[in-house]
């Protein structure tokens, strides 16, 4: 079979690569959506390296809109073949497709009704309605069996430990009695982590492996500081009055500091303010978590029973409607906000920050990975002025990074876990910023990696 490298290659988002069969067949690993500067995502989007007609199959690690996003448009493009994943990625597909859709349409609309008054108007780049269709394509598959994909390649699915369903996906094709076998790891999460089991070691015996490599130039702080960590953030941000802000991405993310604030909460140590979840998907994303304690650790899986879920929080607040958004951000008083999107590129975040990024009472309390050019990388790197809604506003408030409650896997972490599943062959290196990969491929070649490569877009190799 051959390997064909398209997105996520030297960056971080769109997720995306192609297998073809020794006999023809073409299959995907991962459809996710390139995020950055509008034009250059729209480029990079619309413009697809296949035919989508000619793809038989779709295998998908987990459900984060990067590794997702773009079904719509290749369905649209006339894709018809299954798109397989976990029964929890299935479930979580739907929700964040139906929800991208929503935005894709949102944001035409409003670039056309604030910048192309005498100009051709800009249309969604996809609609609810495909992605509707691409919605019942889905088929799922259980962790730790192996099945058919095509004929002569079969897949099995290991747990990643990253988010809810994620896996590490091994592709095996078999042609004249001879087995070569790919790994690819989709995001890695990290061992210990609440609410998920560890990540497991991918099927054994791969020829080659591809890797992410997100935060491969960084350790993590011990994720048993990070409960005193956050309660030390909400009593100083309290202590002045002002609002804690917390982009966070919907899946995941939003899950683990609600589980990180219960069990402050049940130990006495955390402050009488209200949290409100401002974020219907991240709502619908926590009930569907509740449909999958299959994929559950120990330690939550005791936790619910005990508790009868994993969320309970005296004081939250989930809102729903659009006016109890916009009622948050006349609120008076300390209070803890959790909205989306992650990395503060859509949604009601951003009114959140339109609102408060002036006050320096309050917190911007980042809690996971921000991607290059989005309003997240720039506030993580402390710019004193960004755009919000094309506007410009000035940082006053606080700004906090936590990255140890990223669903990523550190470099050592994620070094100790490649340890465990060495390949037959070369380790190739995807899903990070290009100065991030070569710090890690180096980190690997220190460790007794042979053959640590960072493949070029369009690039291919043969297993």
């Amino acid at each position: 079979m051959r390997l064909h490298f398209h997105g996520a290659v030297r960056t971080v988002t769109g997720s995306l690569h192609i297998v073809e069969t020794t006999r023809g067949d073409i299959v995907l690993l991962d459809c996710g959506l390139f995020q950055g500067r509008r034009a250059e995502a729209r480029e990079r989007n619309s413009t697809l390296p296949v035919e989508p007609a000619r793809v038989k199959a779709v295998l998908l690690s987990h459900a984060h809109i990067d590794h997702i996003g773009n079904l719509p448009t290749w369905v649209a493009r006339g894709l018809r073949c299954p798109i397989i994943a976990t029964g929890a990625t299935a479930d979580l597909c739907g929700l964040l497709l139906r929800d991208s859709a929503h935005i894709q349409v949102l944001d035409a609309e409003h670039v056309n009704r604030k910048y192309r008054h005498n100009e051709e108007p800009v249309t969604p780049l996809y609609t609810p309605e495909q992605a509707e269709a691409a919605i019942r394509l889905l088929r799922d598959r259980s962790y730790r069996e192996w099945f058919d994909v095509v004929p002569g390649l079969r897949a099995y699915f290991t747990d990643a430990g990253h988010i809810l369903g994620s896996a590490t996906i091994t592709l095996e094709e078999r042609t004249n009695g001879t087995a070569k076998r790919l790994a690819f790891t989709g995001d890695s999460g990290r061992p210990a982590s609440p609410i998920l089991r560890d990540p497991e070691p991918f099927a054994a015996g791969a020829d080659v492996v591809v890797s992410e490599s997100t935060y491969g130039d960084r350790d993590h702080p011990p994720q048993q500081e990070l409960p005193n960590e956050l309660r030390k953030v909400l009593f100083q941000t309290i202590a002045r009055g002002g609002k804690v802000i917390i982009p966070a991405f919907a899946v995941g993310r939003t899950q683990t500091l609600m589980y990180a604030l219960r069990e402050l909460q049940d130990a006495g140590k955390l402050p009488d303010v209200p949290v409100y979840l401002d974020s219907p998907l991240a709502t619908g994303a926590t009930e569907i978590f509740a449909r999958h304690p299959e994929c559950f650790d120990v330690a939550a899986t005791a936790a619910l029973r005990d508790n009868g879920s994993l969320f309970n929080l005296n004081g939250f607040v989930a809102t729903r409607s659009t006016e109890e958004s916009k009622a948050l951000n006349d609120r008076r008083g300390p209070c803890v906000i959790i909205s989306a999107s992650g990395m503060c590129e859509a949604g009601r975040i951003l009114h959140h920050l339109d609102h408060g990024l002036g006050d320096p009472r309050n917190t911007i309390l980042i809690v996971g990975f921000q991607a290059e050019n989005t309003l997240g990388r720039k506030l993580v790197e402390g710019q004193k002025q960004v755009r919000v809604f094309g506007q410009p506003r000035d940082v006053r408030a606080e700004g906090v990074v936590l990255n140890g409650f990223s669903a990523h896997a550190g470099r050592s972490e994620l070094a100790a876990y490649l340890d465990h599943c060495r390949g037959n062959g070369p380790l190739f290196l995807v899903h990070g910023d290009e100065a991030r990969t070569t710090a890690f491929q180096s980190f690997l070649q220190g460790r007794g990696f042979a053959d640590v490569r960072i493949p070029a877009a369009e690039e291919e190799y043969t297993v």
